[in-house]
């Protein structure tokens, strides 16, 4: 069965990139070898795997994206350290 997964990097300079993917080792290498130029973390590496959850529809983990890339900074911080969001 393919699981999606939504994750939050930890950019270089301290900002975070949210994401989602269907493979998350292979997208995480991708994020440390620029292998997209244009991408927000390319010109921020490296970067750190700082969140990460699992879901078993594509739509649930597409909305759970979206919610979170609208959290702020301390919101996004409290969900990294296991707080109830």
């Amino acid at each position: 069965m393919k699981s999606y997964c939504v994750y939050i990097l930890e950019c270089a300079d301290s900002t975070f990139y949210t994401g989602s993917t269907s493979n998350l080792e292979q997208r995480l290498a991708q994020h440390e070898s620029a292998h997209f130029p244009d991408c927000y973390t390319a010109s921020r590496r490296p970067v750190a795997l700082v969140w990460h959850e699992y879901f078993k529809e594509a739509e649930d983990m597409v909305a759970a994206e979206q919610r979170i890339k609208g959290w702020g900074r301390k919101k996004k911080l409290a969900l990294i350290d296991g707080g109830k969001t």
